[in-house]
């Protein structure tokens, strides 16, 4: 009995895992000056989300990047469970808003963490503990996000998508993407700790109609990549990096999960 029991529980700790995908989610991505503009925190799997359960004990860092200048939008989370953010910009060009969580705990057992780490491309993670014999031991992790959304202000295009930011996994389009045109390839890079994330597996989502298409790449010895772009729908490029804690009590990993939104009408 106790082992049926424990079952459903080790299932949902393992979907928790699986439906890891978190992005910055507007209402819409292209916006008149003065607009009101919701973003909301989605999670889920496929790039069909809903809204996450955090609050503001959750954000660690929540600005936004315009025109050459930040504010800070951490304020505007309250203590609510699932709360959002709104705010209105007047003038026109792109508006890049960046969140990094707190850190989150999770303890999966063995085999579940050793099946998440090689679904999700973590090669190095789990060659580690092949190579340390831990492939039997659980998987106590510190996980936090670090998530970026581009949105359109008017028909004015600036730099801000571009815009260095904190975030310790911090995915760049080389490009903007609201000035490319159909087909065009759009170069990303992706730092870790402000240095190129090489040979990383990456994927591209692209939502439209009520489906979803996703494709998965790898970085290049300078962290970029390149894919076609098609202008209709909502794209997400999202990866993630792990590392090895050495003197941490209470988890052997730290992980950084990254997305990056933006999208057309």
């Amino acid at each position: 009995m106790r082992s049926i029991a424990l079952f459903p529980l080790l299932t949902l700790l393992y979907l928790l895992l699986s439906s890891h995908e978190f992005w910055l989610q507007p209402d819409k991505f292209i916006y008149q000056r003065g607009d009101d503009i919701t973003i909301r925190f989605y999670v889920g799997e496929n790039f069909k989300g809903e809204n996450w359960k955090g609050n503001n004990s959750k954000v660690s860092s929540l600005k936004l990047y315009y025109s050459g200048v930040s504010d800070n939008l951490a304020p505007q989370v309250s203590v609510q469970e699932g709360d959002s953010i709104q705010f209105r910009i007047y003038d026109e060009g792109n508006a890049l808003i960046a969140y990094n969580s707190t850190n989150s705990f999770i303890e999966l057992p063995a085999a579940e963490f050793n099946n998440y780490l090689e679904e999700d491309g973590l090669s190095e993670a789990l060659a580690y503990r092949q190579a340390e014999g831990e492939t039997d031991r659980a998987g106590r992790e510190w996980y936090q996000r670090c998530s970026k959304t581009l949105l359109q202000i008017g028909g004015i295009n600036n730099s801000s998508y571009r815009t260095p930011t904190q975030l310790p996994l911090d995915i760049i389009p080389l490009q903007n993407p609201y000035t490319i045109k159909e087909n065009d390839s759009l170069k990303i890079k992706i730092l870790f700790r402000k240095a190129p994330l090489a040979n990383t597996k990456v994927h591209i989502w692209n939502r439209k109609d009520g489906s979803t298409q996703k494709t998965a790449m790898m970085t290049d010895d300078k962290g970029e990549l390149a894919f076609p772009v098609t202008l209709n729908g909502a794209w997400m490029v999202s990866t993630v990096k792990m590392i090895h804690l050495q003197d941490d009590p209470q988890a052997d990993w730290q992980s950084f999960w990254g997305s990056f939104t933006w999208g057309y009408e």
